[in-house]
């Protein structure tokens, strides 16, 4: 199939696709003419790819997580399961920073409502 059926198939954008061939996370064959052709497995490869960013992996890691799909055995599927906690225990990470960034803001809220409660007050 060519890229614009894919996307239709797989509901992403074209440059979506194209994104995913400069990262190398998909392929595809050229035709005599330059057009990229997709093999029917491509769309649950797309679908995989989506969900893995929903997921918030990078291109990078998601590079590193492939040889468990595309080749599985007990050594990928251990590689990659160690690979997804490392990103699970950035991500929580994230969040903390997050939660103590959201707080402080909290703080200023509440300093900025007493401030306006002694002008009030005047």
């Amino acid at each position: 199939m060519r890229i614009g059926e894919l996307s239709a198939r797989a509901g992403v954008s074209v440059r979506a696709l194209r994104y995913y061939e400069e990262q190398g996370l998909l392929t595809s064959r050229r035709s005599a003419s330059g057009q990229r052709h997709y093999t029917e497995d491509a769309v649950e490869r797309v679908s995989f790819l989506q969900r893995m960013y929903t997921a918030g992996l990078s291109s990078r890691t998601i590079i590193e997580l492939l040889p468990c799909v595309d080749a599985p055995s007990a050594e990928t599927s251990d590689a990659a399961l160690e690979r997804m906690a490392e990103e699970r225990d950035r991500l929580t990470d994230h969040i903390a920073e997050l939660i103590r960034t959201r707080d402080a803001l909290d703080g200023l809220m509440a300093t900025n409502r007493a401030y306006r409660e002694t002008l009030r007050a005047v």
